[in-house]
Order: structure tokens, then sequence, then C-alpha cells
């Protein structure tokens, strides 16, 4: 029988290398969203690669997270940063650039940092584990937001605008929902704690 301890996982890890690398693409997809091409859609079409490959990087460090066991404290905290900074510089952008509403952007930020603050909150009580509806919300924001940044204008004229707005109202009604559903969460754990 070996009672020697399991080693600790090493934070320098390929899971936790590419949350970093997610968090220093965010930069650059900012920088490629404002640049302003005269010679067409060249750095749009940067911020959308940007955008999309920092995407994937989050579902490849998670998986390989899990997968090989390296889940470790910093990817807890910087993951979900990553995420938010991502996500919320691409908001933030697009109602800057007039190509999205500001109420969205707002409604959207406030939940993300008001989940956040209220899973720290209720923490000493138990852990609010992410929900399927909270991992679909990820994924339709990401649609959606995608959906904005392709220049497809002049492909599909305005309906590019109404197919993206429309998938944007979705993630904005399970954003709200999903935020609904966290409250309640938290209220049942803290209740639960005090028995």
């Amino acid at each position: 029988m070996n009672s020697s301890p399991t080693p600790a996982v090493p934070v320098l890890n390929i899971a936790n290398v590419l949350t970093v690398v997610r968090i220093l693409l965010v930069p650059f997809f900012i920088w490629f969203l404002l640049l302003d091409d005269a010679r067409g859609e060249l750095f749009r079409w940067l911020a959308v690669l940007t955008f999309a490959v920092a995407i994937y990087t989050d579902k490849l460090d998670g998986d390989l997270a899990r997968s090989r066991g390296l889940i470790t404290d910093f990817g807890k905290i910087a993951d979900p940063i990553a995420d938010k900074l991502l996500i919320g510089s691409a908001l933030v952008l697009l109602s800057v650039l007039g190509e999205l509403w500001w109420w969205v952007t707002i409604v959207i930020l406030v939940r993300e940092l008001g989940i956040t603050v209220l899973r720290f909150a209720v923490i000493r009580y138990g852990v609010m584990p992410a929900s399927r509806g909270g991992k679909l919300k990820t994924v339709v924001q990401t649609v959606a937001i995608l959906l904005f940044l392709l220049p497809l204008q002049s492909l599909l004229g305005d309906w590019a605008w109404w197919i993206a707005a429309f998938v944007m109202a979705v993630a904005v009604l399970i954003t709200v929902v999903t935020g609904v559903d966290y409250i309640v969460q938290a209220a049942r754990l803290r209740a639960g704690a005090r028995r």
C-alpha cells in the first residue's frame, strides 16, 4: 500500500496556458475591431478570427483540464475572468460602434458581474456549480456576438442585422432567466446552511 501524497497539479500546464492565451488575445481583438480599415473588411475579419480562436481556447482548456486532471485554483479563477473579458469587451465595443444597443450590453454585464459577486458571497455556504442553462447562455451569447461581428451585410443586407438581433434577444432572455435561477440557487444554498 502506497501512502505517498498525490502530487499537486502544476499551475503551469496546457489548460492554464490556453486560458492566459485567451486573456492575451483580448487586446488584439479590441485593436482589430476598432481599426478603421478603408481597404475593406480585413480588420473586421481579423477581429472575428481572433474572437473565434479565443472562444475555441475556452472550450479546449476546459476539456483538457477535465480530461487530464489539470484543474487548478488558478484555472478556476482565471478562466471565468478570461471569459468575461472577452465577452464583455465584445459587447462594449459593439455598443461603442453603434451596432448593438447599450441596454443589451448593460443587462448582460450586470448579470455577469452580479452572479460573480453572488457566487463569492455565498461560497461559505457551498459552491454554486455552473448550470446547463448557464452553459447554454454562453453558447447563445457567443453565437449572437459572432453574428454581430461577421461582416455579412454585403451578402444578406439588412437580414444580417435582424438575424443577429434575434439571436441576441434570445441570449438576453436566457441571460436573465439563468440569472434569476442562480439567485434562487443562492437563496436555497444559504437557507440550507442555516438549518
